[in-house]
């Protein structure tokens, strides 16, 4: 399910849920989060990618639907963001959703040419945390942000390039070759940037009202109509409850 690869200094995790197009889970967010936490005490680099044709799908919409899912996805993100050493996600076929919000909380970005990101949470009933709608628009900027989180657009490779998304276009192994040059960096001078480069407000208290409205979301009736629907593969009918 998580696969972890040593380079030297480098620490290669790859989401190894192929046949699920690297969905996330309750198990697999538990692994990811153990991976980020010890190869971040063992390595200078960390290099996140998927297995097979996509980066990840997102959250694996047969198996979650539970507040204690959306709490290990936000912990696990808040990992990411805070561990000491550089996060590159080397992205390739799509991001979606909880995919995306692994690429955010990433350091840097490598996208492959052809990979599209998007973020149907409203297409499914659910919705996505403050911190991910703000550090969205901290790196696309608000009016794109809005476009993908209120519009349903996704954007792609050249996109996200162009608007700062994608740190650079390339490949896995353009990740790691980037990597390597990194872990060659002063360790604790690459600890504060990232530390004061991740000072963006996005760490701040969510207020109470748009958690309440975030876990209304996820456990509403809607939400079970997104999953049904996606299922009979057929278009949802919500009535906001």
């Amino acid at each position: 399910m998580i696969g972890i690869e040593r380079d030297g200094a480098v620490a290669i995790i790859e989401l190894q849920r192929d046949e699920a197009r690297n969905a996330l889970n309750d198990e697999m967010v538990e692994k990811l989060q153990e991976a980020i936490t010890t190869c971040a005490e063992e390595s200078r680099v960390i290099v996140l990618c998927g297995q097979g044709k996509v980066f990840s799908a997102g959250a694996d919409l047969n198996q979650v639907f539970s507040e204690k899912f959306l709490e290990r996805l936000l912990e696990l993100n808040h990992t990411i963001d805070s561990v000491p050493v550089p996060v590159i996600a080397a992205i390739h076929g799509a991001a979606l959703g909880g995919g995306v919000q692994l690429a955010l909380a990433s350091d840097l970005r490598v996208v492959a040419p052809g990979t599209v990101f998007g973020i149907p949470a409203a297409k499914i009933g659910v919705t996505v945390d403050r911190w991910t709608i703000h550090r969205l628009m901290q790196l696309i900027g608000p009016g794109p942000a809005r476009t993908m989180l209120l519009g349903l657009e996704p954007i792609f490779t050249d996109d996200a390039y162009r608007l700062g998304f994608a740190n650079k276009i390339g490949t896995r192994e353009d990740a790691i070759a980037w990597a390597h040059k990194i872990a060659e960096l002063a360790p604790l001078s690459l600890a504060h940037m990232k530390m004061a480069l991740n000072d963006d407000g996005t760490q701040d208290p969510e207020p109470a009202e748009q958690r309440a409205a975030l876990l209304r979301a996820w456990t509403s009736e809607d939400a079970q109509e997104g999953r049904r629907a996606r299922a009979e593969k057929r278009t949802p009918q919500f009535t906001g409850q």
